[in-house]
């Protein structure tokens, strides 16, 4: 069963907000790196990888593993 904001723990609610907190600066740095490096250097259009870096989690560890030519 899921349980609502009030029947966390102020212990788990922090770690809550870390989780979500570390979520969008893993996608903000995978944004910010496809903005910054050159079409030649992404495999597949840059356009492409913007909904996926959406997916939560996913997105950016499959853009940072995959996305990018090494």
């Amino acid at each position: 069963m899921t349980k609502t904001k009030k029947q966390l723990s102020p212990g788990a609610k922090a770690a809550v907000g870390v989780g979500a907190v570390a979520q969008l600066l893993f996608a903000f740095l995978a944004f910010w790196d496809l903005s910054h490096r050159d079409g030649d250097e992404i495999r597949g259009p840059k356009p492409a990888w913007i909904p996926v870096i959406l997916v939560n989690w996913i997105g950016p560890t499959t853009y940072f593993m995959f996305g990018i030519r090494r």
